[in-house]
């Protein structure tokens, strides 16, 4: 197939000066031409051009007040101001502005060939550099994925499976398990690569605002909106957009959604035309959607739109062995980040981060080694350990939030007090009783409990917060 020219609008009122440039140019350039600047700025918005060459002398609207509201416009393309009259200010107004170029009339065709492209080349040259960042940062959250357990492991599978499809993925998890790496890594991998990655935090936005956020609004749509303004779909156009906390949406939203995910298309607020998008949408949520459901509080059709893929990211209490791991990526990168050498952790201090119970999963990991390394002393570990554990633990299934995860592989050997063996079918109050008659003979020595509980020292902190038990000696 071959490739399609470069697309160069002329906004000239001169007629001579269009043809003049189509003639000698255009074997090489597809060219447009307006007469005025309202003509100009429509054919902007419908011809969708690579570049434009901008007279500043024209009647009406001159050329410096075109490039103002061009200005105003989203990814407007480079311009090329052209003047008969070159006073030194319009040449000055021009690249405050935003000009690109400045060419002075009479021209000669080849002085404008090469000023088109010096700035096409800049913009080539723009472009590829903001791809070589995308592909840093796809391979940043590539090796920003660790892990080398079997959760891990299935989770890296199913992402590499279902990338480059067009198939909407639901993300679950519980808050910092690395909702949006995923998200990430599924945009990198997919044909959309090249295209932009969109996020949206549903929940970090007012409600009365997420509406002209997703969708965007037209000028005079409501109080402060002066300007047209595209929404979050239309940035993502041919790329991916990715709805963080998607659970947290508005019902009277979710609605407008749905009607994106079944047409790829939607109105702006205080709109009336319908604007086409092509964009995949991958969602996270921490929240139970089959329960805010059954709560009216989250839209069935949606969510089974939503949910043609699911990736479950396990907590990091039930992966503990990618705790060194990810200890020692998060000692690697931020000893490059802040220029420090810290070697590794000591034996005691991984043990004591494997053992801990991870409420806050692996950002809050991440958090405690960027410490470590920015001070210089695994001290810190302990230290911030103990102040976590002296804290109330959060309840793992509570309320609307709950998380329906597979329960954590306990592998030691029944024992006497087998919590398993002699619970079985007994109501909560025996279980609390149990736990309570092992904290006390072992003086509340909570690893070995649980070794007796034959339940890992992580559930026994739950049960512990869950049944209100003194854990004092």
């Amino acid at each position: 197939m071959a490739k399609s020219k470069l697309k160069i609008l002329v906004i000239d009122d001169d007629p001579k000066i269009s043809w003049l440039l189509t003639e000698g140019l255009g074997g090489k350039y597809e060219f447009a031409s307006a007469r005025d600047g309202i003509e100009g700025l429509q054919m902007v918005s419908t011809e969708k051009p690579d570049l434009i060459l901008l007279d500043i002398k024209m009647p009406g609207m001159n050329g410096l007040e075109v490039l103002e509201k061009l200005n105003k416009l989203d990814g407007r393309p480079d311009v090329i101001m052209v003047s008969g009259h070159g006073e030194t200010h319009n040449v000055v107004d021009s690249i405050k502005l935003g000009a690109a170029e400045f060419i002075n009339k009479p021209f000669d065709v080849d002085e404008v060939e090469i000023h088109i492209n010096g700035v096409l080349e800049r913009s080539r040259l723009q472009k590829e550099n903001r791809d070589l960042k995308k592909q840093l940062e796809a391979r940043h959250d590539y090796n920003s994925f660790v892990g080398d357990s079997a959760a891990m492991h299935k989770v890296r599978s199913i992402v590499e499976q279902v990338a480059d499809s067009e198939l909407t993925v639901l993300i679950r998890g519980e808050s910092g398990t690395g909702k949006e790496i995923v998200a990430r890594l599924c945009h990198q991998m997919s044909g959309r690569k090249n295209g932009p990655f969109v996020k949206l935090n549903c929940a970090a936005i007012p409600r009365d605002l997420l509406e002209a956020e997703l969708f965007g609004y037209e000028k005079g749509a409501f109080t402060g909106a002066h300007k047209t303004k595209q929404g979050r779909f239309e940035l993502a156009d041919k790329g991916t957009i990715f709805l963080d906390e998607i659970g947290d949406m508005p019902m009277e939203l979710q609605s407008k959604l749905l009607q994106v995910l079944e047409q790829q298309e939607f109105v702006r607020v205080g709109g009336i035309q319908n604007i086409h998008v092509d964009v995949r949408i991958i969602c996270a949520t921490n929240r139970n959607l089959e329960v805010a459901i059954k709560e009216h509080g989250f839209r069935d059709d949606l969510f089974y739109r939503l949910n043609e893929i699911t990736v479950f990211l396990p907590p990091l209490r039930e992966r503990p062995e990618d705790i060194p791991l990810l200890a020692e990526h998060f000692i690697k990168r931020y000893n490059e980040q802040y220029g420090k050498d810290f070697k590794r952790l000591s034996p005691a201090t991984t043990e004591r981060l494997v053992g801990f119970a991870w409420p806050g999963n692996v950002r809050q990991l991440e958090n405690m080694i960027k410490q470590v390394v920015v001070r210089g002393d695994e001290s810190v570990i302990a230290e911030l350990i103990a102040s976590a554990e002296a804290q109330p633990m959060p309840s793992a299934v509570t309320g609307s939030d709950a998380q329906t995860t597979p329960a954590a592989s306990e592998s030691a050997e029944p024992r006497t007090y087998s919590l398993k063996d002699r619970v079985g079918k007994t109501v909560a109050e025996e279980e609390k009783q149990l736990i309570a008659e092992v904290l006390n003979k072992t003086n509340w020595n909570r690893r070995r409990a649980a070794e007796l509980l034959d339940i890992s020292y992580r559930s026994l902190l739950y049960k512990i917060k869950d049944y209100k038990l003194n854990v004092t000696k």
